[in-house]
């Protein structure tokens, strides 16, 4: 399905100005380039090839749209986190994916759920996790959730906020950690 066509010699940012001018080669050169760092998150995530694959159809689709209202400095990880959280939030919708243990692992720019075999837990362990976010001070809570569930870029969340960009990220990789800890006193 995905190409192992020699991409093309363009930076990414190129592309993605090329893109903005109109040129829509530039989006098939970026799907050449990512598709299989895509496919290869959403299959870690859904386990299963074919749902992986939609997945993949699915993101490019929406980078159409994305890429025109979002400013974007290094793409290839944006488009990591884009991919795992779409991942993410269809396993939250779907409900029809086992819960190995919610112990919401919070990495450098990575928010991970383990699912365990029971519908019911996920859904309690995304209320705790609700309400742990919901402890966090307010500007902690504020940087995560525009981080994780907007999925601002740091640039973004600057603006939007007012704070520095040391500041932000300083409340998101501590918000992350106190929400970990959250979660780890709650079971």
């Amino acid at each position: 399905m995905f190409s192992d066509k020699k991409p093309s010699l363009s930076s990414d940012s190129d592309l993605i100005e090329r893109f903005l001018k109109g040129d829509q080669s530039a989006l098939g050169t970026l799907f050449t380039r990512y598709s299989a760092l895509v496919y290869g998150v959403c299959l870690k995530y859904l386990k299963d090839r074919d749902d992986a694959q939609d997945a993949v159809m699915q993101i490019f689709e929406k980078l159409n749209s994305a890429l025109k209202s979002h400013n974007i400095d290094h793409f290839k990880s944006w488009l990591y986190v884009t991919s795992r959280n779409h991942c993410l939030m269809h396993i939250r919708s779907s409900k029809k994916f086992q819960k190995q243990e919610t112990t919401d692992v919070f990495m450098e720019n990575e928010l991970v759920l383990h699912l365990d075999n029971d519908d019911n837990g996920n859904e309690q362990d995304l209320t705790k996790l609700e309400e742990c976010i919901e402890q966090l001070k307010d500007d902690q809570k504020k940087c995560v959730q525009l981080f994780y569930l907007k999925e601002l870029c740091y640039k973004e969340i600057v603006s939007s906020t007012g704070l520095d960009l040391n500041k932000v990220k300083s409340h998101i990789q501590n918000g992350k950690r106190n929400i970990k800890i959250c979660m780890d006193q709650r079971g």
